[in-house]
Parts: C-alpha cells; sequence; structure tokens
C-alpha cells in the first residue's frame, strides 16, 4: 500500500475562460470542484493506475464538508481527521487560448496541536500495511516546524521509504530527518539550499542522507540525482495543457515504483516524467492521460554532463 499525507489540503476550483485578461471580466461554464491538495493528487494518481494506496489528511467547517463529500465519491481510499480550522481552497484558471494557468492558493490555518497530533496517530496506526510513506505539500502557516520531520521519523522507524514533496526549510528538514526521496523543482531547490547550480542544489540534499532527488525542470523534463549519477529525461518539445499536478504525477510514478521494489533512478526517471508530462494532458489535478505509455517510449534520457559524483565524508 502507499500511504499518502497532506498537511494542507483544499478543495480544489478549476474554471476555464476563452482568454483571460488582467482586469478584465469572464465568463466560464461551471468549474470544476475536487478534493485536492498535494498527498491528495499522489494518491488519485496511483489509485486510478492500479495500486493500493490510503490518503490521509485533515477536513474542517464548511468547506471540509464538500471536500469530505467529493473525496467519498472519487473512490480513492482515504482516512480523514477532523479539525476546527476551515479546509482551504485552491483556484485554477484556464486559459484556453494561451494554455496557460493561473493559480491562486489560499494559504490554509494550521490545526490545534492534538488535532496535529491526531493526524500523526492515523499515520502510526496505518503504517504497518504500507510500502511507502509519501508526505506531500506545504504546512499552514503557524505550523509547528517538528511536524514533518516527525512525520519522516515514523515512517523511517517503520522501515518505510519516505518520500517528500515540499518546499522551503521544510525540504531541509525532511533531509535531516531521513527522508529516501525528494521532489523539488528547480527554484524550490534553490530557495531551500541557497546553491543556483540544480545539480550540486541536489548533492547538498544527498550529503545529508537522502538516496534520490527527482528535480523537476518544467519544460525541460527532469533529473535523477543520487549520489553516483545524474541522468536526465525530456520530451523533444513540451506540452500544452495545464501543470498543476504534473509534479504530484511524478511523485506517484516514484511512489509505485517504489512499492514495488525498483530503486533504479533511471527507470524511476522515466516513468516519472512519463506520468508527469501525461498529466498535463488532462483537464485536472490528479489524473493522467493514457497517453502516458507512449511519451515514456518518447523520451530522451541521456546522463547529464557534470562533475564528479559525490563522496561522502567518511567519518
Amino acid at each position: 500500500m502507499i500511504l499518502t499525507v497532506t498537511p494542507n489540503p483544499a478543495l480544489d476550483l478549476t474554471w476555464h475562460v476563452d482568454r483571460l485578461v488582467e482586469g478584465g471580466s469572464h465568463r466560464a461554464d461551471a468549474g470544476a470542484a475536487r478534493a485536492g491538495g498535494k498527498g491528495l493528487n499522489v494518491a488519485r494518481v496511483a489509485h486510478a493506475e492500479g495500486a493500493k494506496t490510503l490518503a490521509v489528511t485533515t477536513s474542517g467547517g464548511r468547506v471540509g464538508e464538500e471536500f469530505a463529500a467529493e473525496l467519498r465519491a472519487s473512490g480513492v481510499p482515504h482516512a480523514l481527521v477532523p479539525v476546527a480550522a476551515e479546509t482551504r481552497r485552491s483556484i485554477a484558471i484556464v486559459d484556453d487560448a494561451l494554455g496557460d494557468t493561473t493559480i491562486i492558493n489560499e494559504r490554509g490555518r494550521n490545526p490545534a496541536d492534538p488535532e496535529w497530533a491526531a493526524l500523526l496517530a492515523e499515520v502510526v496506526e496505518r503504517l504497518p500495511g504500507a510500502k511507502v510513506l509519501v508526505i506531500s505539500g506545504s504546512v499552514p502557516p503557524g505550523a509547528p516546524d517538528s511536524l514533518l520531520p516527525m512525520l519522516v521519523a515514523v515512517g523511517k522507524d517503520a522501515g518505510v521509504p519516505v518520500i517528500v514533496d515540499t518546499s522551503g526549510p521544510a525540504l531541509l528538514r525532511a533531509s535531516d530527518a531521513g527522508a529516501t526521496v525528494l521532489k523539488p523543482n528547480a527554484a524550490e531547490l534553490v530557495e531551500a539550499t541557497g546553491i543556483t547550480d540544480p545539480v550540486e542544489g541536489a548533492r547538498s540534499l544527498l550529503a545529508r542522507g537522502v538516496e534520490l532527488v527527482l528535480l523537476s525542470l518544467g519544460a525541460d523534463g527532469m533529473l535523477a540525482i543520487t549520489a553516483s549519477d545524474v541522468v536526465h529525461a525530456r520530451l523533444d518539445a513540451p506540452l500544452a495543457g495545464n501543470p498543476t499536478g504534473a509534479g504530484d504525477a511524478a511523485v506517484a510514478a516514484c511512489a509505485v515504483l517504489y512499492a514495488e521494489g525498483v530503486r533504479d533512478p533511471e527507470r524511476v526517471l522515466r516513468r516519472a516524467t512519463a506520468w508527469s508530462a501525461a498529466a498535463v494532458l488532462t483537464p485536472l489535478a490528479g489524473d493522467i492521460s493514457p497517453r502516458w505509455t507512449t511519451l515514456e517510449q518518447q523520451l530522451h534520457v541521456s546522463p547529464h554532463p557534470h562533475p564528479a559524483p559525490l563522496r561522502k565524508d567518511p567519518s
């Protein structure tokens, strides 16, 4: 089973407009509302592709009621921890003329300490049946700095690979806590490490004990970076569509392969890049196009030219 944790879930609202004009008034057909947040998107993709999953997250307030109802209807196995704070919303406006998507994410509200404890207890209870733990997305403002390290630690203590997709200082805390795989994008990596060279930034995370860094490069594809290898995968040309769930699809691919015991970085990179690209072709985050198998065959995968591999201090 793939166990996903979403510390800051959202009700995702998506509207399509003919052309988005700054300061203008727009008409749109009825939008789509979907229970989201990065960990839930991971669970949706993995579940749709036949993997056994369980999504753990919180739900609160009137928005949380709509969130919970949609999640029940989706068929994705889940466990919701009730909280007093209102579940946040995330708004995506898709410009059909340009193929661009504008996103507005509410920051979210911080649950109380006993509610965080209930979330952690839910994860601990479910871990014995898990083969992979995925912790994905932001944390609400004011959340304790210890939250992410504690979630990573319970997975590590259970002997389960832990995949983390987050940003900012939380990325470093996840590294230090023992995360197995990290999946930042290039901007997030620079923000967290202060290192502008992407491979060197990733290697700084490897030096903290991470096994694999999957680095999203947007239209330029993705890198898989380990202590001994740097591999690049890309398509001939970027795909037009909605990129909001692309990174989550990449994490889902990694989680599915790790759950099957696959650790080869090139195999993981191929699947992650293909699923990420296939997510762009679908209108909503949490889905991937069945074209992913064709996209995987079309990938250009090659060693990335870079200086000598990382050598850890033997001390």
